[in-house]
């Protein structure tokens, strides 16, 4: 067989670089990422806004209504997401976007599917060094863990969770804990049920308005 017709069936049998199968466990939100680089592309968002990222309590969250005031805002939740998925896709939502605020809900989810609060914890330092890599004068807020009554047998992991994080914020120039803990609490010391939903997790148009304010003097 001459060389050159043997390179030749070399290149027909070739299938390209080895691809991993392994896939990162955030890759299951694809779709949600790539819609939402759609929506940027078809209308590309002012810098310097705010963007809300986390999980089905930020995707749920009407922020027009939250806060009419604001003109430039961006709600990146999607729902079920935990921590690492936020920063596996901040660099994608976030780093052209160029916002001056980040929002971010998650760690819910992380204590439910049986992570620590240590690990929560670590976690969400990941993300602010991935967010500061590219965006080292973006302000983050950190929306403490909430208490539900659908999974208020966590309720003391989501106080040592808060309580770690609160402890980190302190710490982290421009990242600022927002407690949404126990004003959702009742005298009891239990998760308020009128702010809530019937599914007992997510929250009604009551419990955003608590959320908004709180946030809403941080936000300016």
């Amino acid at each position: 067989m001459k060389p050159a017709y043997a390179a030749f069936l070399g290149l027909l049998c070739w299938a390209g670089p080895a691809v991993s199968d392994e896939k990162s466990p955030s890759a299951r939100w694809e779709k949600d990422i790539a819609a939402f680089e759609r929506q940027e592309k078809e209308a590309p968002p002012a810098k310097g806004g705010v963007i809300f990222v986390g999980s089905s309590s930020i995707r749920l969250w009407k922020l027009d209504r939250s806060f009419p005031e604001l003109k430039n805002v961006l709600n990146r939740g999607f729902g079920g997401s935990q921590l690492a998925d936020a920063t596996y896709f901040a660099p994608r939502l976030l780093y052209k976007q160029q916002p001056r605020i980040v929002v971010l809900y998650a760690g819910d989810n992380d204590l439910a599917a049986g992570k620590s609060p240590e690990q929560v914890a670590a976690d969400f330092k990941e993300f602010v060094a991935v967010v500061r890599k590219e965006l080292p004068e973006t302000r983050i807020l950190y929306i403490s863990v909430k208490p539900s009554p659908a999974r208020a047998a966590l309720l003391d992991r989501a106080r040592k969770t808060n309580a770690l994080l609160a402890e980190q914020c302190g710490k982290e120039k421009g990242v600022e804990f927002v407690d949404v803990f126990n004003p959702m609490l009742g005298p009891d010391g239990q998760p308020k049920p009128e702010l809530f939903r019937d599914d007992r997790l997510h929250m009604n148009d009551k419990g955003y308005e608590l959320w908004a304010g709180i946030l809403r003097p941080r936000l300016k």
